[in-house]
């Protein structure tokens, strides 16, 4: 695969199901809006911060980088997935409108849907958003992707940000 246009489910099918659960190294997800969402493994659903915490107990380096606080319900979850606390880093900024998977630096996803249920979750058709993206293996386009990402998580738009009011890194 190098490049793929995909909607909807396929976002969940593609990125959530088939790539995130056999990262090897490193995950970086970016979403401006992030929700307790749940996904299949195995027979049963489970919250997404459970794929998580599993890659962790593999040593699978896990960064997230959101725009606002998730919701009570995620972080009910995810007090259940104390590895987390350590085994995943995050990063809010309030700038954060991008939409971002990236798998062992060789796999992307970029497009409009949120890390919530009803953008990258499993909600059923008649419940989830009208959402699109790219997939892609292509290595310049896996590098951009992961460019943007980095420059935000290590700070490079901090000194001149006009929205250092909003951000609970510079309060």
């Amino acid at each position: 695969m190098s490049t793929e246009f995909i909607t909807n489910r396929e976002i969940y099918d593609k990125v959530i199901q088939e790539r995130i659960p056999f990262a090897e190294k490193f995950v970086w997800i970016g979403t401006s809006d992030m929700k307790d969402l749940y996904v299949k493994k195995k027979s049963k659903m489970v919250p997404f911060l459970e794929i998580l915490n599993d890659l962790v107990k593999k040593g699978v380096e896990i960064r997230v980088i959101h725009a606002k606080e998730p919701g009570e319900a995620y972080r009910s979850d995810y007090d259940k997935y104390p590895l987390l606390i350590k085994g995943m880093e995050m990063l809010l900024c309030p700038r954060v409108h991008f939409k971002i998977v990236i798998v062992d630096g060789k796999f992307a996803y970029t497009g409009s849907a949120n890390l919530t249920g009803a953008g990258m979750g499993s909600k059923s058709d008649n419940r989830r958003n009208f959402e699109n993206g790219f997939i892609t293996s292509d290595k310049v386009l896996v590098n951009s992707i992961m460019s943007q990402f980095d420059e935000v998580w290590m700070g490079k738009h901090c000194k001149k940000c006009d929205r250092k009011q909003f951000c609970f890194e510079h309060l």
